[in-house]
């Protein structure tokens, strides 16, 4: 990897926790150049704005919660038990998350939701894609005969991704994983009740 391209990385990789913990809005040139270590010529070399920071930091931190996911995944063929691989993603925000700060999802549609749209695409894009691979897995659930056929893909999913995020949400204002430890719980139920086919 050439020079530029490493302190690009860097960059990237010390901004995504930076703006994942602060916020974009809360963040400062003066605090990415500290915790980049680089002038502030040295971050416009790579980035026009902070705005294109930003976005580019973004994708990083969605990289690694994709990461993340892809190695929870990785062992399960059921449909039910990719189900419960997104659930444990969401479990491990509280005990040994894929980027400091929570859930960069949760967090970028908060802050941009109305001050910046195109980091509001980002997290939109984001939760889309949740949203399609529950659907997905349901669609296979069914056709192999793992989920009960009336399970509604779009409905389901919809209601993971809301309660996931809602659970991630209430555990960081009350500082106790707590909430998310119900709602898994209830989630992890519901699956083996509702939706999966009993052997």
């Amino acid at each position: 990897m050439k020079r530029g391209e490493q302190t690009r990385n860097i960059i990237l990789e010390q901004t995504a926790i930076l703006f994942n913990k602060q916020g974009v809005a809360g963040t400062t040139m003066s605090d990415i150049m500290a915790v980049t270590g680089l002038q502030k010529g040295g971050i416009y070399n790579h980035f026009a704005s902070k705005d294109e920071l930003a976005l580019a930091a973004f994708d990083t931190a969605w990289g690694h919660v994709k990461e993340r996911f892809e190695q929870l995944l990785f062992p399960r063929q059921n449909s039910i038990d990719r189900l419960h691989a997104l659930l444990n993603l969401f479990l491990s925000y509280s005990d040994n998350p894929p980027i400091e700060g929570g859930c960069p999802v949760l967090n970028t549609a908060l802050e941009a939701d109305d001050t910046n749209p195109a980091l509001l695409d980002k997290a939109r894009g984001a939760i889309q894609e949740w949203r399609e691979f529950i659907v997905r897995t349901v669609e296979r659930g069914i056709k192999y005969g793992e989920l009960r056929p009336e399970t509604n893909a779009d409905m389901l999913a919809d209601m993971l991704v809301a309660s996931l995020e809602g659970a991630v949400a209430l555990s960081r204002i009350d500082r106790s994983v707590q909430p998310l430890e119900h709602v898994l719980s209830f989630l992890r139920n519901y699956l083996e009740r509702e939706v999966r086919i009993s052997s």
